[in-house]
Order: structure tokens, then C-alpha cells, then sequence
């Protein structure tokens, strides 16, 4: 019997006793210094995970791995970090919602988990409509230009409170592929924060990265909005969007190295968590 089952049935929660998922997700959390309330841990309890062999203490209504106790701390401070950082970002969405292109505007990486450090940037996903992305692109940036919003940029270590455009995705081409999908990509995107969500986008990208639930499955309740489309003939691009597309892949194509740039996605990883993190998992 694991410890939600006894906490659900009035029980006090144990130091240990936690079933393998629930000492996975623990772990897991743990890689992002992250320790877990009850309901999230009930939220962010995996299937079929690995056992971890890792010890899991319980205090002040977190559960964190044995000896990481000075994480709860850092986790309310962080929580603090992260509100005024989320202020920023929902100025960013309702400046950019005016956009005509711009279907969704969300939170991502530490930011939408609210454990974003005092020198963290803020990352931003971006979904546009059908053969707007790239027109849409460079209509954000002049927006936030003109504002004065910091963006992040390269190789430079100050990066607190600075923009990190880091995603953005055509509504046509949501859906992560075979090879992405693992623990880490699937917490990411059942993590994400929706700040504006036009049309039902938002139920959309979640109901064709359904495969995620199959790692998470208490993580989120997918469900296809009716006004959601289905995308089944090839794109083509207007002349403006085209020209847009070649103009800002020119300007990137010799810095691309992991990034994944296409008519229909941009998709930047300034730090390459994924491999560290599976890494860790599998140490």
C-alpha cells in the first residue's frame, strides 16, 4: 500500500514507505531541486518507473530525498523569484495577444513549475496560426523592442529577467516526435503554463502530445476542444511568410547547431537539459 493511499485515509505520512513511482517522481523532482507537496505528488506520480534506490524523508509538508531538507527553503524563495517574474511574462503575453498571428503565449522550463532562481531568464513558448509563424516572429520582436523588454542573448551570463523565446511552434505542427518523447519532454510540456490560449490551442497541443500522460498520467486532463483543427494538407506558405521564413534562417543558419528551425517550427535549447537530465536518471 503506498503512503497516498494511507495520507487519502487520515493517516499522517510517513518518512518512508512511498511505492517505487512515487520514490521516482521524489527523485526525480530532486534532480531540479525541486521537494513535492502531497497534491503534487500525486499529480507527478509516473507509470512504470525505474526503482531509484533512493531514500524519501517527509517535513513541513514536503517530501524530498533523504538529507535535502535545506531544499524546502530554497523552494519558497524561489517561489517568491518566480512571482514577480511571472508579472513580467503576463505583460509580454497581453502586449503580444494583439497580434493577429498569435494564438498562445505560455510559460515553460522552472518558471511554470514557480522554482525559477533570482538570476533566472524567463522561457516563453509561442504557438501561431497556420502559416503565420515567422511574420508572427518578427512582429513579437518588434513589439517587445518597442516596449523595452530585455531579450536573452548568447554567451552572455547575465540573464536574470531577460525574455527566452526559446519556442515557437506553427498550430499545424504541435506534435513532438517518436524520438523526443521521454520522462523530461513529457514533463515539460504538461508543465506548461498557458498565459493566452485562442481557439482552444492550448487543449489542442496538449490532446496531439497525448503520448506524454503515457510517462505522467495524472499530470493533466487532456481533452480535444471541438474548435481545435486537424491539419491534414501541406502547408503552403504566402509570399510575406516565405520571405519572412528565408530572411530569419539566413540570419540563423550558421549559428544552428541542436536548434530545429523549419517552415513550421523554431526551436532553441541555450542549455541542453534533456540529455543531463536522462543522464542523471540513468547513473
Amino acid at each position: 500500500m503506498s503512503v497516498l493511499h494511507e495520507f487519502t485515509s487520515g493517516k499522517n505520512p510517513p518518512e518512508d514507505g512511498l511505492n517505487t513511482s512515487e520514490r521516482f517522481s521524489v527523485f526525480y523532482h530532486n534532480l531540479f531541486e525541486y521537494p513535492l507537496t502531497f497534491s503534487e505528488l500525486v499529480k507527478w506520480t509516473p507509470r512504470n518507473a525505474p526503482e531509484t534506490g533512493s531514500r524519501v524523508d517527509y517535513k513541513n509538508g514536503y517530501y524530498f530525498i533523504k538529507g535535502k531538507e535545506g531544499l524546502i527553503y530554497k523552494r519558497n524563495v524561489r517561489k517568491r523569484f518566480s512571482r514577480r517574474k511571472r508579472k513580467i511574462a503576463e505583460r509580454v503575453s497581453k502586449i503580444v495577444s494583439f497580434i493577429p498571428g498569435m494564438k498562445m503565449v505560455a510559460i515553460s522550463g522552472s518558471l511554470a513549475m514557480d522554482n525559477a532562481g533570482k538570476e533566472s531568464d524567463i522561457d516563453l513558448i509561442f504557438i501561431t496560426k497556420r502559416g503565420r509563424l515567422w511574420t508572427t516572429r518578427i512582429a513579437v520582436y518588434m513589439l517587445l523592442k518597442l516596449f523595452n523588454f530585455r531579450l536573452r542573448k548568447p554567451r552572455n551570463p547575465y540573464q536574470k529577467d531577460r525574455l527566452c523565446l526559446n519556442i515557437w511552434l506553427d498550430e499545424s505542427d504541435l506534435e513532438w516526435s517518436k524520438k523526443e518523447r521521454n520522462f523530461y519532454t513529457a514533463h515539460e510540456i504538461l508543465q506548461i503554463v498557458p498565459l493566452i490560449s485562442k481557439g482552444g490551442v492550448y487543449e489542442h497541443f496538449l490532446s496531439v502530445n497525448k503520448w506524454a500522460l503515457k510517462f505522467w498520467p495524472n499530470a493533466a486532463e487532456v481533452r480535444l476542444n471541438k474548435n481545435s483543427s486537424s491539419y491534414t494538407k501541406p502547408l503552403k506558405l504566402n509570399v510575406l511568410e516565405m520571405l519572412c521564413f528565408k530572411i530569419q534562417y539566413s540570419y540563423m543558419k550558421h549559428k544552428i547547431t541542436r536548434e530545429v528551425v523549419t517552415p513550421t517550427r523554431a526551436i532553441f535549447h541555450p542549455n541542453n537539459l534533456s540529455k543531463k537530465i536522462l543522464g542523471k536518471m540513468a547513473s
